[in-house]
């Protein structure tokens, strides 16, 4: 007979029965055959229990009889390690009950004709007559293309998010004596010159920042130029108030 189910079952059989357990191809769940007793180790049972039987009242009453038992639990003994070691007996059963799992269990699978998988009935498309692996039912497949997609949404949006809007800006401060990196504090790291210095633009000297005048050479620091904050309005330099709309300069 040719077996339908070869790469998808576990075999539970043991010494005392046969029971076998078949997987859908697709899904993974499994479903156990009936559990069929091994009559060979039904007869291997009866043996040994006549032969301990017969031994025992052959040790009671002495004599042959205690041989005659003492021999029969010695072949019952062979006799059982036969069928521990699989015998031709076990094996024809074994052979005659894994076709008749088949059997039980085929109503519970259908045979896909395009992969050759046996499926469930819930891996099974009714409407396409094939399995949900070649055919997949399209509510399912529509719901889990647009989950995929709205998933492909959001991370393009949130690639494309600004979550951030400031300057990414490498600030430096030089020291303005010795003209390299002086660091965070107030003085420069390289010379000690004092960092809030500014320079004179007449004659270049260093001048304290808020001073309005050079204490080197006299020049302003701090010139005016009359445009006006408000309006925009250039004025003169010395004007006090904007000429155009009054604001104070």
């Amino acid at each position: 007979m040719l077996h339908s189910f070869t790469r998808n079952y576990n075999d539970l059989s043991t010494e005392a029965g046969f029971q076998f357990e078949f997987f859908c191809d697709c899904c993974g769940n499994g479903v156990k055959s009936t559990f069929i007793p091994s009559s060979t180790y039904k007869k291997q049972q009866n043996s040994r229990s006549f032969g301990r039987l017969a031994s025992a009242v052959g040790r009671m009453i002495g004599g042959a009889a205690g041989d005659i038992g003492y021999a029969l639990e010695r072949g019952s003994d062979a006799v059982g390690n036969r069928f521990e070691g699989r015998s031709p007996e076990w094996r024809k059963e074994y052979e005659k009950a894994f076709d008749a799992a088949q059997e039980e269990v085929r109503s519970q699978f259908l045979k896909c004709p395009s992969c050759n998988k046996w499926v469930c009935s819930d891996c099974w498309n009714e409407d396409e007559e094939l399995c949900t692996d070649c055919a997949p039912r399209e509510a399912g497949y529509v719901a889990k293309a647009r989950s995929e997609a709205m998933r492909r949404n959001i991370d393009q949006a949130a690639e494309n998010a600004q979550v951030w809007k400031g300057k990414i800006e490498n600030r430096t401060t030089v020291c303005p004596e010795c003209g390299k990196p002086a660091g965070n504090g107030k003085f420069c790291n390289n010379c000690g010159a004092p960092l809030n210095m500014q320079k004179c633009p007449s004659c270049g000297a260093s001048v304290a920042a808020g001073l309005k005048f050079c204490g080197e050479c006299g020049a302003p620091l701090q010139t005016k130029t009359g445009k006006c904050p408000k309006c925009g309005y250039q004025n003169d330099a010395d004007m006090k108030f904007c000429g155009e709309c009054g604001t104070k300069l």
